[in-house]
C-alpha cells in the first residue's frame, strides 16, 4: 500500500534558501551604496551650513574667525561658533551670539575630519567625500566664502 506523502523535498529547500540568500546578499550591496551617498550628502550639508554660520559671522564681526593652524571642527574644544574672538570653543560660556550651536563633525566611517584655516578674510574648510555627490566628485574638497571646490 502506497502512501501520498505532501511536503518538499530537501533540492527544493536548498534551492529556496540560495535564492533568499542572493536576494539578501544584493540588497546587502545596494544597501551600503545608499549609506554612503546619505553620508556624502549629509558632508555636502554640513559644509553648507557652516559656510552660512560663518557669513553671519562675518557680518557681525567684520572678519572671519582666525585660525593660522587648522584646527578639527566638531571636536572636543571646537563644538560651538559664537560671537567670541576665536569664534570656535568648546561650549557656549562667554557667548553673546551663538551662530552654530553644534558645530558638525565628519559622519563616520571614511571620510577625512572637517578642517578650518582661516584669516579676518577668508576661510578654508577641508573636508573628503566617498563617492561623487550632485556636482562634486568623490576625493578631498575645500569649501571658501567664495563656494565649493
Amino acid at each position: 500500500m502506497l502512501q501520498d506523502k505532501k511536503g518538499f523535498t530537501i533540492i527544493e529547500l536548498l534551492i529556496v534558501i540560495a535564492i533568499i540568500g542572493l536576494l539578501a546578499t544584493i540588497s546587502i550591496v545596494a544597501l551600503n551604496g545608499a549609506r554612503q551617498k546619505g553620508r556624502d550628502a549629509k558632508r555636502v550639508g554640513d559644509i553648507r551650513q557652516l559656510q552660512t554660520a560663518l557669513e553671519l559671522y562675518f557680518n557681525d564681526k567684520n572678519a572671519y574667525p582666525v585660525a593660522t593652524t587648522a584646527i578639527t571642527l566638531g571636536d572636543a574644544t571646537h563644538k560651538v561658533l559664537c560671537d567670541t574672538a576665536a569664534g570656535f570653543q568648546d561650549t557656549t560660556t562667554g557667548c553673546g551670539k551663538i551662530y552654530m550651536g553644534i558645530v558638525p563633525a565628519n559622519p563616520l566611517p571614511n571620510g577625512s575630519n572637517y578642517s578650518y584655516t582661516g584669516t579676518a578674510t577668508t576661510f578654508n574648510i577641508g573636508f573628503s567625500l566617498e563617492d561623487s555627490t550632485g556636482s562634486y566628485t568623490s576625493g578631498a574638497h575645500t569649501a571658501t566664502q567664495d563656494g565649493i571646490n
